[in-house]
């Protein structure tokens, strides 16, 4: 079996400030093309090689939305994909990305569902945003 190596872009004729154009999806070659003749007007993401609950490609800069049940409350963390230089792995968080698609959590006896895409940081931020404002540490 071969490993997929596919990429996504965000055509960003303004700059990382200004508002987004389009997201494409091409051939690497192509994406990786364009990326290189104007690499200020365009955010090249990488597919991870795995897939969410509903068979989606996962790519980095993705948010991904996983539920655990506490005390019998249900509680839905959103994590963004990233891809680690140290550790040369795509992360969720702090764990590798391949921990975070369904797990056991022995701890507390509840299984944590099967993330699934929810947004990316282009088009919902807020998704991270609001996380982070609720949480206390």
């Amino acid at each position: 079996m071969t490993r997929q190596i596919k990429f996504r872009a965000w055509h960003m004729p303004f700059g990382s400030k200004g508002p987004m154009q389009q997201m494409f999806r091409s051939q690497a070659s192509s994406v990786l093309s364009f990326a290189e003749m104007n690499p200020d007007a365009y955010i090249v993401e990488q597919f991870t090689g795995l897939k969410d609950k509903n068979g989606k490609d996962i790519y980095e800069r993705d948010i991904l939305a996983t539920s655990s049940k506490i005390g019998g409350k249900l509680i839905t963390d959103y994590l963004k994909v990233d891809w680690r230089e140290d550790y040369a792995g795509f992360f969720c968080g702090e764990k590798p990305l391949y921990a975070c698609l369904g797990e056991w959590d022995n701890d507390i006896k509840y299984p944590q569902t099967f993330p699934e895409i929810v947004g990316n940081v282009h088009t919902k931020p807020e998704l991270l945003e609001a996380q982070h404002d609720t949480r206390t540490d």
